[in-house]
């Protein structure tokens, strides 16, 4: 099902968005992964989220992993460049190095598990099947959708 079809389904209750970065938004095989500002924006997956986010009932977050604490700094500033329509209070980059280094999936499976339940339909855009299987597993009240769910 494709993302504006959740948004017709649920025209009725708030609907929060967490949006994953690399891949979905920025092409996460152009530059290392140090180079952030390097990353080629998704032109596509993005402006299908900016008309997304016109819909009252909408609310779109970032959910994005990176490895160094430094990482998140420059996440921001090419949101910033590229994703401004979404807020900065919007945006949750989890930092492995903060954590142990656990594993990316780990940390999104424990940061929607801590999600406030507050009759929202929450949908979850990754592209890592790893990773909406991990989500999955512990969070059977989310949607989760590859972020195919974002072209028409």
């Amino acid at each position: 099902m494709y993302i504006t079809e959740y948004i017709k389904r649920f025209k009725n209750k708030r609907i929060k968005i967490y949006v994953d970065m690399d891949g979905v938004i920025a092409d996460f095989d152009v530059g290392n992964a140090s180079e952030y500002d390097k990353k080629r924006p998704l032109l596509t997956n993005i402006d299908i989220l900016r008309e997304v986010a016109k819909n009252e009932n909408v609310e779109l977050f970032i959910l994005s992993i990176t490895r160094l604490t430094i990482g998140r700094e420059e996440k921001n500033i090419w949101l910033d460049k590229y994703v401004e329509f979404i807020k900065p209070e919007n945006r949750y980059i989890i930092s492995r190095e903060e954590n142990n280094f656990l594993p990316s999936k780990k940390l999104k499976k424990n940061f929607i598990k801590k999600i406030a339940r507050d009759d929202s339909v929450i949908v979850i855009i990754d592209d890592d099947p790893a990773i909406i299987d991990e989500i999955r597993k512990a969070n059977d009240d989310v949607y989760l959708l590859k972020d195919t769910a974002l072209v028409k």
